[in-house]
């Protein structure tokens, strides 16, 4: 693609220095700038030639380090930690600069700020502040929220597998054009329960250190996002709040909160490879918009799935998590992100939807390291599966600049996955019979619901 503006990247970790080799490959020479903290990756950025500038964001200066590298019809990458999205989003629709970000994030220190209501610091909220400035201004400059692996790829899965669930019962189908129609195919073909079900098998040559916490993907995200409130978007078929579970006061009400952090917050779940595992409810925006955006009244019954995120990391990054949680969330002094040093493994990133009478399907994305870095350098299997969204964000965007706030349910699936499976490795239909009540009251009686395998009692760890 032509583009003759400019690009200006903020951040330069994991994802950011893994998206370089894919805006080379898709963008016609394009120009571009880094606006880091620091000087991490930067031989990345003298190898492909482009801007590097060290400066750190806040509340004070953040308007004018865009001023001073944007102008009208640029595009803003923002790929930070700790830099509020909103106001990101409010600069680039007021100076006509188009957007895209993974994550809406708060200024740093709000995720642990006890002084804020747990419910404040939710996935939840941060959305709704989103959704109520875009209600309040018309259509501007294109700027689409949380659009990497998960929130934003997965969020085309869950539509590409509701077709194939169709198919497979037989259900012949116009794909659905609105919102109200994806709900009432997801309605009909009786899905209870998604799950966003990853296993990261990724491993290194060096093994975790004490005092040390390994991921592969930005460290200082992880701890942030799991040190939130759990949360979950809650179906209209449960039959119970979890007993810590609470309700939002405000807003579409698609979700709840579990008054726990997501890094002590275990969920059975399933992935082809893996078959039956404990995962994490790590809060995630796609939890919350995915609900939102399949509730709906059909048929005179109200409708909406549960919907949450499902993630084993890589098992280096489950003994850090354990180590942190010891430590009562004081972070550990040294970081390390996987990449160069990986020997082996996969990041199965996929949605698992469950509740048909056929059975349940995990679709999604089987991805090796070695594959991910015969398709781009700089990445991992982790990263890779982020960073090929974010493009295919950018492109969508450029081609239809004038359409404001965007979240990834309101783009076109699947266009962004064509675009994406270039670099997902292998694309899995995986079909199962697992359920979390089974091999269940074998060796203790366990309060679980039988007549109802899809209620959130059994998920819960």
């Amino acid at each position: 693609m032509e583009f003759t503006n400019r690009v200006v990247i903020l951040g330069f970790g994991s994802i950011a220095s893994g998206l370089l080799p894919l805006l080379f490959k898709h963008f016609n020479n394009p120009k571009v700038t880094v606006i880091a903290a620091d000087d991490r990756n930067i031989h990345i950025a003298k190898e492909y030639g482009i801007e590097h500038k060290i400066a750190t964001f806040s509340k004070e200066n953040y308007a004018n380090i865009l001023e001073q590298n944007l102008k009208q019809g640029d595009f803003l990458v923002n790929l930070t930690v700790d830099v509020n999205c909103l106001d990101l989003i409010k600069w680039t629709q007021e100076n006509n600069v188009l957007y895209i970000d993974t994550v809406v994030e708060p200024w740093g220190g709000y995720y642990t700020n006890k002084s804020i209501p747990v419910n404040e610091r939710s996935n939840y909220f941060l959305r709704e502040e989103v959704l109520d400035y875009r209600a309040a201004n018309k259509k501007t400059p294109t700027s689409i929220i949380a659009h990497g692996a998960n929130p934003g790829l997965v969020n085309h899965f869950v539509k590409d597998a509701l077709l194939q669930i169709a198919s497979k019962n037989g259900v012949g189908v116009a794909i659905p054009t609105s919102r109200e129609e994806w709900t009432k195919l997801a309605s009909d073909l009786n899905i209870k329960t998604i799950h966003i079900a990853e296993r990261d098998t990724q491993r290194s040559m060096n093994p975790k250190e004490r005092g040390e916490f390994v991921n592969t993907w930005s460290v200082e995200g992880f701890i942030a996002e799991g040190s939130q409130p759990s949360e979950l978007g809650w179906g209209t078929h449960e039959k119970q709040l979890p007993w810590n579970g609470i309700e939002q006061p405000t807003g579409c009400k698609s979700a709840i909160y579990l008054n726990q952090s997501g890094l002590s917050t275990r969920v059975r779940s399933w992935t082809p490879d893996e078959g039956p595992m404990h995962a994490w409810i790590i809060t995630h925006n796609e939890s919350i918009s995915i609900s939102d955006y399949f509730s709906g009244t059909v048929d005179g019954k109200s409708y909406r799935p549960t919907v949450h995120y499902a993630y084993h990391p890589c098992d280096a990054a489950v003994n850090s998590m354990h180590e942190i949680l010891g430590k009562n969330y004081n972070p550990q002094t040294k970081h390390r992100i996987l990449r160069d040093d990986i020997v082996d493994g996969v990041d199965e990133l996929g949605v698992l939807l469950m509740g048909n009478e056929l059975g349940s399907l995990w679709y999604g994305s089987n991805l090796s390291i070695e594959q991910a870095r015969a398709a781009a350098p700089y990445n991992s299997a982790t990263t890779l599966q982020v960073v090929a969204p974010v493009i295919a964000g950018m492109l969508w965007a450029i081609q239809n600049p004038d359409q404001g706030i965007l979240e990834a349910d309101e783009l076109p699936y699947y266009e962004m996955i064509e675009i994406c499976k270039p670099y997902l490795g292998t694309m899995v239909s995986a079909w199962t019979d697992w359920t979390p009540l089974q091999e269940r009251n074998i060796l203790f009686e366990e309060d679980i619901d039988a007549t109802d395998p899809w209620q959130f009692k059994n998920f819960i760890v």
